[in-house]
């Protein structure tokens, strides 16, 4: 059978599978459902995030991947052979193209690669996911120039800056909007005494969460009162959860600030002149574009379909390896396995 190429952002909180000649086909929550009694899978994507919450006891919705790498190889290998049966059918075996942190060890990257294998891919490629976030987004990472990225995504912030299509300084710190999310669920639990699940945490910060706070975004929240047992509801502001946020903000615009503290100097004038591009679910926290130039001093400029930038630069690359024989435009920007 004929293969196909087929680019994957295997992140925490979501799966994005890139199709060569298809574009972004799957974009579904990196979520799985098993049954703790037998080991066997229930549900995975959309249908396994429908039941976080509302399972029996025997069900528990999981997610396979931690902050960008993987914690459950099992279930990380059903999810990928999923994902890949989906996207390109059954029978074939397709060139893929995963995407990773830039801090991952040898150790996990040898675990993505053998969960790829075993899914069945025919070959296996790893990009780091501020060159994949940077292709797509439209930078020309083979320029002799600096360009900077920042991709905030679910489990992982990766800030690089890449020159001559590879990184010339770069740090993957492990937060993300799963972090934001889970800050923000225990900030109501110890203000509000209010216990509430991981969607209506995804809901606040998706709605009202803010790197510059307003009282006029406003919603109300539905959870269980911990002192009397029963159903509450309560109205809060993007001005009472921002305490929750504000640790995990700093911790990113320091991260940001170390990767140009050590960037050469002329790349730094570089990026001076050309900013940083911004990509990632986590970018699209209102106010964190605006934040982050504040306190760097460089133009920030949020990316087109920030969600989608990792993915499609898979896309990308992977065109390049055929319609440019000897791949010097990617040549320092992903490894294929052996």
């Amino acid at each position: 059978m004929f293969g196909k190429d087929i680019g994957i952002d295997l992140g925490t909180a979501n799966v994005l599978v890139h199709v060569r000649g298809k574009g972004v086909v799957i974009h579904e929550p990196a979520v799985v459902a098993v049954d703790v009694n037998t080991q066997k899978i229930c549900a995975i994507g959309q249908e396994a995030r429908e039941m976080i919450g509302r399972t029996p006891g025997n069900i528990r919705a999981i997610r396979p991947l931690k902050e960008g790498v993987i914690a459950d190889f099992t279930i990380t290998e059903e999810i990928l052979k999923h994902f890949i049966r989906k996207a390109a059918g059954w029978g074939f075996r397709p060139r893929v193209m995963v995407c990773v942190p830039s801090g991952i060890t040898t150790v996990e990257k040898r675990a993505v690669i053998e969960a790829a294998n075993l899914a069945g891919a025919k070959e296996v490629y790893l990009v780091t996911e501020p060159i994949a976030a940077a292709v797509g987004c439209g930078l020309d990472i083979a320029a002799p120039s600096g360009s900077r990225v920042v991709d905030i995504g679910g489990g992982t912030t990766d800030i690089a800056v890449i020159s001559l299509g590879g990184e010339v300084t770069a740090q993957s710190l492990r937060v993300g909007g799963i972090h934001m999310e889970e800050a923000i669920s225990r900030h109501i639990k110890r203000v509000y005494n209010l216990a509430i699940g991981d969607r209506t945490a995804e809901d606040i910060k998706i709605s009202i969460a803010s790197a510059y706070p307003t009282p006029d975004k406003r919603m109300s929240i539905r959870g269980r009162d911990l002192v009397t047992g029963l159903p509450a509801t309560v109205e809060i502001s993007s001005v009472d959860i921002y305490p929750a946020l504000e640790e995990l903000l700093i911790s990113i615009v320091d991260a940001i600030r170390g990767v140009l503290e050590v960037t050469p100097p002329e790349l730094a004038a570089d990026i001076v002149n050309k900013g940083m591009a911004l990509t990632g679910g986590g970018a699209l926290l209102d106010g964190m574009a605006r934040l982050i130039q504040e306190k760097t001093g460089v133009p920030v400029t949020l990316a087109e379909d920030p969600l989608s930038c990792v993915v499609r630069g898979t896309g990308e690359i992977l065109d390049s390896l055929d319609r440019n024989p000897n791949r010097s435009q990617f040549i320092h920007s992903y490894t294929r396995a052996r």
